[in-house]
């Protein structure tokens, strides 16, 4: 069944990244495309308008998935797309929540920018652990320190769901979705630490 799920979407994103490559956009700038609905999200979120914001960022998740369909299909593949995707999904993420710290939230037991900083943090500390354990050598070139309750895609998922009940039930929902998020970024964080630990003491002995 899991083999089955990951054919089905080998071959959507085959046909996605045929489909967009006839536009004749490299693969980079389909990465920097996304700027564009992000911004849009920004606005709307600003407005308070969560329900708009919520669908121009699906669009933004949408082009972010382009970018990579359209370097497989094109054979462009390489490493300043890949560092590029990466340092621009670290952006799209921050700046997606920027704008809710200009705007009216409620708190739930704590002030809501305390749980907003808590999610940053645990969201960086997500990404430091795996680049520091290779940077530190802990782990080979060729491999990727993964793992954890959340990874970024499903932090994107779970932030959408929070604007998007946002737009359809109020503001405290999404409270609640970025108190969820501040914690379990966090205990990710710490799951992606422990693993590294585990193999810096296999290769002592």
């Amino acid at each position: 069944m899991l083999y089955e799920r990951r054919h089905m979407f080998s071959n959507l994103s085959s046909r996605i990244g045929e489909f967009f490559a006839q536009a004749g956009i490299s693969p980079n700038r389909w990465t920097l495309i996304t700027f564009i609905p992000v911004a849009l999200t920004m606005l709307f979120i600003l407005q308070q308008a969560f329900l708009i914001a919520s669908a121009f960022f699906i669009l933004a998740a949408f082009i972010d998935m382009i970018d990579g369909a359209v370097a497989r299909a094109t054979s462009a593949v390489s490493r300043l797309g890949a560092y590029l995707d990466t340092i621009i999904d670290r952006y799209v993420e921050f700046l997606v929540l920027v704008p809710l710290i200009l705007i009216p939230m409620p708190g739930v037991f704590l002030p809501f920018a305390f749980w907003l900083f808590v999610y940053l943090f645990g969201s960086m500390m997500t990404t430091y652990a795996k680049s520091a354990a290779k940077e530190k050598g802990i782990i080979s070139a060729y491999e990727e320190l993964k793992g954890g309750l959340l990874e970024r895609a499903e932090r994107l998922v779970i932030l959408f769901i929070g604007l998007l009940l946002a737009g359809i039930f109020g503001t405290i929902w999404l409270t609640y979705v970025v108190v969820i998020l501040a914690v379990l970024s966090n205990v990710s964080a710490i799951q992606r630490m422990a693993k590294a630990f585990l193999r810096a003491n296999s290769l002592m002995f």
